[in-house]
């Protein structure tokens, strides 16, 4: 029913809409991101901060501070907004939000199982997980040496269980097959979240469409670009790429078979809305992509805020706000390590 969300949308979701577009004008402005760019310390950036919202997370904070401090209370501050939200909602906006939080999920039981692999600490591991990705049995994920059991003694009660099916086998985890399974499972979610969307109609299945699309085609370039020079062979790294998107199915028939970033580069410039991103780098330069990238999907993300009566502003908000929280990272270590000329390398400036 797309165009009659005006009718009934407010009911359920008004309340939390507000709440997110007021949430939505407190984020680090490009006249914020200048002053944080010439702070001296990671004090000056503390005082800077304690003028937003970010103030509270970071007063009782005691010198000398550290990076990894300030990200952490940055980053709790997105996760109470997010409890906040979904402690609020109601079918089917809580459903979307936990969908948000499923690509935290998997990020978390690699970073676990890649760390058990190479003989780290648990808990050191588990003190670096993303807190939207975290749920009950995730300390039990070192006792894996497959995936079969992965899957059998931790991820079956898991929202991530549907998504397993594909790459449950018996091989040992190793790096490789570590990263292969991050990727089918990422596939999987996609595909999941964008049926979701679909059925959900209306505004949200329009604009989450894109911007699902859009995140399914960066990962496709991104495991092509990571792939080359590795064992992996054409119809592996196919089958690693999820079946939407704007490069789906003939970018897809391309890019299996690029065998440098040129390739890559003249497969995407078939399409016009990823040439305008190409045509930022030189050739066979793939340094500056992930940033050309994420400049590119903050656009998209903003432009979500233009509509009103949708699901996709929670989702343009929270990947807003992790934007933010890499920016204040990349701050914060360029400062940390004396490299302020490289401070505007990473930094994508939201507004």
């Amino acid at each position: 029913m797309y165009g009659f969300e005006a009718m009934t949308f407010n009911i359920h979701g008004g309340y939390l809409e507000a709440i997110v577009r007021g949430n939505r004008s407190s984020l680090l402005t490009a006249a914020d991101y200048n002053n944080l760019c010439q702070c001296e310390t990671l004090d000056d950036i503390k005082m800077h901060l304690s003028a937003t919202e970010y103030g509270p997370y970071l007063q009782n904070e005691p010198s000398p501070l550290h990076t990894t401090t300030i990200v952490e209370k940055c980053t709790l501050k997105l996760v109470d907004e997010y409890k906040h939200m979904l402690t609020q909602a109601t079918e089917p906006l809580s459903t979307f939000l936990e969908y948000i939080t499923y690509g935290h999920m998997i990020d978390n039981v690699v970073l676990i199982v890649t760390g058990t692999l190479h003989e780290r600490d648990v808990q050191e591991l588990l003190e670096k997980c993303h807190p939207l990705g975290m749920f009950d049995s995730i300390a039990t994920l070192a006792v894996a040496q497959n995936m079969r059991e992965l899957y059998r003694l931790v991820l079956v009660d898991t929202p991530l269980a549907p998504y397993f099916s594909e790459c449950i086998t018996s091989e040992d985890l190793d790096d490789m097959n570590i990263e292969i399974m991050r990727n089918t499972l990422y596939k999987a979610y996609l595909e999941d979240f964008y049926r979701f969307c679909q059925k959900l109609g209306g505004a949200t299945a329009e604009i989450m469409s894109d911007l699902l699309a859009f995140e399914a085609d960066r990962r496709a370039v991104n495991i092509t670009i990571n792939s080359i020079g590795t064992e992996l062979t054409r119809e592996d790294r196919k089958k690693l790429y999820s079946n939407f998107g704007l490069l789906y199915p003939y970018g897809h028939e391309e890019l299996a078979i690029c065998e440098d970033i040129d390739q890559v580069r003249g497969a995407m410039e078939k399409y016009p809305p990823y040439q305008s991103i190409f045509s930022k780098l030189s050739y066979g330069e793939s340094q500056m992509l992930d940033k050309a990238f994420y400049e590119e999907e903050v656009k998209r993300l903003c432009l979500s805020f233009e509509q009103q009566f949708h699901y996709a502003v929670f989702f343009a908000y929270m990947r807003l706000r992790e934007q933010e929280i890499r920016n204040l990272m990349w701050i914060s270590e360029c400062v940390a390590q004396n490299q302020k000329s490289r401070v505007h390398d990473s930094v994508v400036f939201i507004f």
